[in-house]
């Protein structure tokens, strides 16, 4: 059995899950969010809790089975929670500011990057003196906001000799010492 593919899901207060036709629906205070899921697995709702099943224990069954269990609940938590990354830009001259759902960044080049985000994801920035630019980004869906978050990311990684570019608040990134360093 999956270990994570048998753990029930819990709705919280608020949270309405529906199955039909292999398509889950879940409707919450931020949201309603659908997921197809593959005709094998069968996800069953009963007093609060939904529980995803498998026919077999094939390879494939197995994969399926925990793969939909996350999708739902963190189908689940979006809607009644959301999600929440913050994306920290070190560097000098390093900004940020946001018209709507257009970022501006302003990450070195010879020229600004004009970033357009989807409506689902809410976007603030915030610059205060002496500290680095940050962009806070809120949604209830966790696969699209990782993603736009990668893509952020990849305008400017962080580089491992001074620590510059764009970095999830809290991440530590692996430093090198220079080659003054290594040469005696």
């Amino acid at each position: 059995m999956s270990r994570i593919g048998k753990l029930p899901i819990n709705l919280p207060a608020g949270v309405t899950v529906t199955v039909k036709d292999n398509v889950v629906t879940v409707k919450g205070a931020k949201g309603q969010m659908t997921q197809t899921v593959n005709p094998d697995i069968t996800v069953d709702m009963k007093d609060g809790v939904v529980t995803v099943s498998r026919p077999s224990d094939e390879k494939n069954h197995r994969a399926l089975h925990g793969l939909y269990r996350s999708l739902i609940n963190n189908m689940v938590i979006g809607v009644s929670t959301g999600y929440k990354k913050e994306l920290e830009l070190v560097g000098v001259g390093f900004r940020c500011s946001n018209v709507g759902q257009v970022l501006e960044l302003s990450l070195g080049y010879s020229h600004n990057i004009f970033f357009s985000l989807p409506a689902e994801v809410k976007v603030e920035t915030k610059s205060e003196r002496n500290k680095n630019p940050l962009i806070i980004l809120e949604s209830s869906d966790k696969e699209l906001i990782g993603l736009v978050c990668a893509k952020i990311r990849s305008l400017r990684k962080p580089e491992p000799y001074k620590g510059k570019g764009i970095k999830f608040v809290g991440e530590v990134i692996r430093r090198k010492s220079g080659k003054s360093a290594g040469a005696k």
